[in-house]
């Protein structure tokens, strides 16, 4: 299935692309692209505007197809016939759920890890968001446009983010992340709402893994998204926080590879 050699063009690498949650970057998920591409697969893992190294000011990210520029970007760029994996975490559900509807033709399979699913031209309830979860004082905001105005960022205030996002996960990462996190554009957040339904989307397997330990992102709430929109397949993480990457790296690693081994190639 892997495969040595061979770049962008090689239909014969499976290739996953990943996309991070909110506030986090690309390099979140060095420990999986390193497994992988040890493994004969290609990974790409992608910046969305105003995070990791993209140099846009998250304060200035209003509309969710700016914020998912940066993924539609490389989507678009990829050769004819050339299909990828999207893997989306946290807030990215809604991020890999609007390329699929965008770019169903370069879509093998979109896998959900601890993610947003809903399906499109559905209602979802805020209350299954990941975004909503925790103590209201969880959160610090940023007002780029004035005090007087809604807010244009959102970070979780350091304290926090050990018990929320890496209760699981070794201290280095927890140190290493606590140097790249940003904040992430609030009011771009939440354009899955506004998918149309598309059946063609319909068509692509999807893949959703549920993380037990997370204290972000309620497995409880998890289980109802699964629910609503059934995936093709599910695997859970018994020992993983809300962040695998850094928690279960082998496991997550073992699975998507068990995901993939279904996809006819």
């Amino acid at each position: 299935m892997g495969g040595g050699g061979g770049g962008a063009g090689d239909d014969s690498i499976v290739h996953f692309v990943f996309v991070h949650g909110a506030s986090h970057g690309a390099w979140c998920w060095y420990k999986l692209t390193t497994l992988l591409e040890a493994a004969g697969f290609k990974a790409t893992s992608v910046d969305l505007t105003g995070a990791g190294i993209n140099l846009t000011d998250s304060n200035t990210v209003f509309d969710f197809d700016h914020y998912n520029r940066p993924l539609f970007s490389l989507l678009s760029d990829l050769p004819p016939h050339h299909k990828v994996i999207l893997v989306g975490h946290s807030a990215a559900g809604g991020s890999v759920t609007e390329a699929l509807c965008k770019f169903t033709d370069k879509i093998s399979m979109v896998v959900y890890l601890a993610a947003d699913m809903v399906q499109p031209g559905s209602t979802s309830s805020p209350h299954d968001s990941v975004m909503t979860v925790g103590e209201e004082d969880m959160w610090e905001f940023t007002y780029g446009e004035g005090a007087d105005k809604p807010p244009t960022g959102v970070l979780m205030k350091e304290e926090f983010r050990r018990h929320y996002y890496y209760s699981q996960s070794p201290l280095e990462d927890v140190s290493l992340a606590s140097k790249l996190l940003r904040p992430a554009p609030v009011r771009a957040l939440g354009g899955v709402d506004k998918l149309a339904p598309n059946p063609e989307a319909e068509k692509v397997p999807r893949v959703y893994i549920k993380t037990a330990k997370d204290n972000l992102f309620d497995p409880l709430r998890q289980d109802r998204l699964v629910e609503k929109w059934p995936p093709s397949q599910l695997y859970i993480l018994e020992e993983s926080d809300h962040s695998a990457f850094f928690s279960v790296p082998t496991t997550l690693f073992a699975y998507l590879l068990r995901a993939v081994s279904f996809l006819q190639l």
